[in-house]
């Protein structure tokens, strides 16, 4: 009976110690995430169809669900604006009472607008944003002096962060305004060894007067893909990188291939950085979506310090 007893509480315990590692497994698979806070909900969207963007939601940011009345759960739809395939990496705003997707397809960016955060997001004529080659990972930036900034990559000899000034309509961007941020020029930005360094999906803040382009590099394929950050006390630069960089990656989130995300806040006003990982440590794909929270560390003689709570590391879960 002993014995009984001794093998019926092992089974339970082996069961709960498998219940919790099935609920720490990922459930939501959308690469270059973003969420966008609106009248008491959490919207989420990513990379993830080559038919245009999905979207869930969430009303705690623990479980995420489809959006009522969403046909095939996407907010935008291949054929309601500019792209034919590799729709990638989107952002939401909002502007003067409209929504807007800034968004990258067919390796050129877009921005289509809608009367609600589900979308759908249309362009009455499906065109691309004005400049040179490829561009990719697009993210406004509202200064306080009323001006707009669009941090973008260029396919150019790497990947490298661009900034440009957006006409105060969000139609296209000013011409003759573009000007390089920073590429990828230290060891853990480039641990391949690559001839065409990545530095992307860029996301910026401002805090005390300081400018944070908050950035991700490497590969995505790569193992090291991680975030690092650089300041300015200019939108426009010069960018000084932080030292302690990178600030995420699978040595203290414990996942490889973690990057290219975006910030947001909770209704409680916590930040957070939203992003993507490997599906595991033998596949990259789907990639698998997750957030930590970050805070600012005020320090003597310098910026504030832009400190990511690892340890607050979670995967998105769908109801």
């Amino acid at each position: 009976m002993a014995n009984l007893k001794i093998s019926f509480f092992i089974a339970l315990l082996v069961a709960g110690v498998a219940s919790r590692s099935l609920a720490q497994q990922p459930t939501v698979f959308l690469a270059d995430p973003t969420i966008f806070k609106d009248k008491g909900k959490y919207y989420l969207y990513g990379t993830g169809s080559n038919q245009g963007f999905p979207v869930y939601t969430s009303d705690d940011l623990k479980t995420w669900e489809s959006v009522k009345g969403v046909a095939d759960d996407l907010a935008l739809r291949r054929g309601d604006a500019f792209g034919t395939g590799g729709f990638w990496a989107p952002q939401i705003i909002t502007y003067k009472g409209i929504y807007y997707m800034a968004y990258t397809a067919d390796e050129h960016i877009a921005i289509a607008k809608a009367s609600s955060p589900a979308g759908p997001f249309k362009q009455d004529k499906p065109v691309a944003l004005s400049g040179t080659g490829k561009q990719i990972d697009p993210f406004l930036f509202f200064d306080d002096d009323g001006k707009i900034y669009l941090y973008h990559v260029k396919l150019q000899n790497g990947n490298r962060i661009f900034v440009t000034e957006m006409k105060p309509d969000l139609s296209d961007v000013v011409a003759g305004t573009a000007k390089e941020c920073i590429s990828g020029t230290e060891g853990w930005e480039n641990t391949a060894g690559s001839d065409w360094p990545v530095t992307e999906g860029p996301t910026v803040l401002k805090h005390k007067k300081t400018y944070y382009l908050i950035y991700s590099a490497n590969d995505f394929r790569n193992k090291d893909y991680a975030v690092g950050y650089a300041t300015s006390t200019s939108p426009y630069g010069p960018w000084k990188k932080y030292e302690g960089n990178p600030v995420i990656s699978r040595h203290n989130i414990g996942h490889s291939g973690s990057g290219h995300g975006d910030v947001f806040t909770d209704s409680r006003h916590n930040m957070y950085y939203v992003l993507h990982t490997h599906h595991s440590e033998e596949k990259v794909s789907p990639r698998a979506t997750g957030l930590l929270k970050l805070s600012f560390k005020d320090v003597k003689g310098g910026p504030a310090v832009l400190v990511a709570d690892t340890v607050s590391f979670q995967w998105l879960q769908k109801k």
